[in-house]
């Protein structure tokens, strides 16, 4: 059992208050994400739960175990850092298995451990070399295998994949996500990339000004974001806001240029709505005359998979289209922008939601 349990956590560095009460309870196994922007308080919250950091207020509780004012050694987790810290003057199998070395060890236990892990990680032809002569990625998986030598109760992540490039970065998620499910163990894992978040957890904590904006599976996040703050953070590319002044009771309102929009769905507050969000592949071209609102293409992103359309509209930023495959659209053409009303989201004056939509709605 590997539980994690926060209580009213709050950091103070001097008068600077980082993280403001944060309550948050992770099962046993479950491959939790903590994602947000640079300063949001995600990787100070890693740290306060590996004992890295002291809270200033607040309950950590691991196993039933209050932690809180227990060092980083004493709590039983194994932390992977955006460095891979690995020695270079060691071989792959003396880096991983120096921390048993250290605890005191024998070392056919500990040749047993690090054996078992580098077949996890498929290292087995590595274990001969020194960092010096190995990818980026192989370090990474020599950090991580150093963490599992040590049968931690949790895994930490702090943003590992960082330092890689785009083609490693991916490999290095599916490798992860493989180990989470072989494994089975208890994952925290930050980092500030939403994609990584939606394809690694069981369930995402949005993270903004030391405050935790919501938690949920990744797809619920995706089809109900509960403020404008997540909805425009998950999702890429990000969901299209514009202002609008809602039209009597139903959920529909005008934008600036005039048009008339609705939802198929119900509010579940008497606010009105102020902001109207929809995310790039709800939106559909078609000719100027029969849209929902008109725009001018400034920029087309042919990708191949995926056009991107980058069209102005009058009083309202840039919208955003998502298209399958290649779009004959040119740039300067004014076309039709149809909104898919079934993927309408409304938010009120505050940036809370007042729609909410299940999973799987949000391709219909």
């Amino acid at each position: 059992m590997a539980t994690v349990n926060l209580q009213e956590v709050h950091k103070f560095f001097g008068d600077l208050h980082v993280i403001k009460g944060v309550d948050l309870e992770i099962d046993d196994g479950e491959f939790v994400v903590f994602v947000g922007p640079s300063g949001c308080g995600k990787s100070t919250m890693l740290r306060l739960i590996s004992g890295l950091e002291e809270a200033t207020a607040g309950s950590i509780i691991i196993d039933d175990r209050d932690v809180t004012g227990l060092g980083a050694s004493e709590r039983g987790l194994a932390m992977v850092f955006q460095s891979y810290a690995l020695y270079p003057h060691m071989t792959v199998r003396e880096n991983m298995g120096f921390g048993l070395k250290l605890a005191g060890r024998p070392k056919p236990e500990i040749d047993a451990e690090v054996d078992r892990a580098a077949e996890i990680l498929q290292l087995e032809p590595l274990m001969a070399r020194k960092p010096k002569e190995l990818s980026g990625g192989q370090r990474q998986r020599v950090a991580i295998g150093r963490a599992i030598v040590r049968a931690p109760a949790v895994f930490l992540f702090d943003e590992p994949l960082s330092n890689l490039d785009a083609a490693l970065r991916v490999q290095m998620r599916i490798e992860i996500a493989r180990l989470h499910k072989r494994l089975s163990k208890t994952m925290i894992y930050v980092t500030h990339d939403q994609v990584e978040a939606m394809t690694l957890a069981d369930r995402i904590v949005v993270f903004d000004a030391g405050h935790v904006q919501q938690e949920g599976a990744p797809l619920d996040l995706y089809a109900s974001p509960s403020n404008l703050f997540v909805a425009t953070f998950i999702g890429s590319p990000k969901m299209n806001i514009l202002p609008c002044k809602q039209n009597g009771e139903a959920l529909s309102a005008t934008l600036p240029d005039g048009s008339i929009v609705k939802a198929e769905a119900d509010s579940h507050t008497d606010k009105a709505a102020a902001n109207y969000g929809i995310r790039p592949e709800h939106i559909g071209v078609v000719d100027a005359a029969e849209g929902d609102l008109r725009g001018e293409v400034g920029v087309v992103e042919q990708l191949g998979g995926d056009t991107f359309i980058y069209a102005d509209v009058a009083g309202a930023d840039p919208v955003t289209v998502r298209i399958p495959g290649i779009a004959r659209v040119r740039e300067g053409e004014v076309v039709g922008l149809r909104l898919n009303p079934r993927q309408a989201h409304f938010f009120d004056a505050e940036g809370i939601a007042i729609t909410a939509r299940k999973p799987e709605d949000i391709h219909h």
